[in-house]
């Protein structure tokens, strides 16, 4: 399901980004929308993205989420609407590659935590997936790949 983690080093990268705080079974009727309007604003100041987009979640609670829909880019996005200039800070992390459906995200993040935690990592509370391929690239869910990257202390 996941591939072998690794401890990596990230630098820091500009973005733009929608910050929401929803019901956790809300997230299917906003994720979609908040994509679009992210990448709209982005088109609209002539910025284009500079890779994949993803999430970063600060806390997982039990019953919200509370996170920012991001796009990485190359020079600051302009604040429009929900649309906010951010950055992915520099940081120590681990990171996994999870194949498949979205649905099995959440035994991804079981098994990937559990390797942290075997492996004498401290983990931050926040998290972040990057949707590297999707249904936007494939209508075929095996071939799905969602990065996943836990800060560590």
């Amino acid at each position: 399901m996941i591939d072998t983690p690794q401890i990596i080093h990230t630098k820091r990268q500009l973005t733009a980004v929608i910050h929401l705080t929803i019901a956790k079974d809300q997230i299917r009727e906003v994720m979609h929308p908040g994509l679009t309007e992210l990448m709209s604003t982005l088109a609209a100041q002539g910025i284009k993205p500079t890779g994949a987009w993803f999430d970063h979640h600060f806390q997982i609670v039990d019953d919200s989420w509370d996170f920012e829909i991001c796009v990485p880019v190359s020079v600051p996005v302009k604040a429009a609407g929900r649309v906010r200039p951010s950055e992915w800070p520099a940081m120590k992390a681990a990171r996994t590659v999870y194949h498949g459906d979205y649905e099995g995200l959440s035994e991804a993040w079981g098994e990937f935590l559990a390797w942290i935690d075997g492996n004498g990592h401290t983990p931050t509370q926040d998290q972040y997936q990057c949707y590297t391929v999707g249904p936007e690239s494939t209508s075929n869910p095996t071939q799905w790949r969602t990065e996943l990257f836990k800060p560590i202390k």
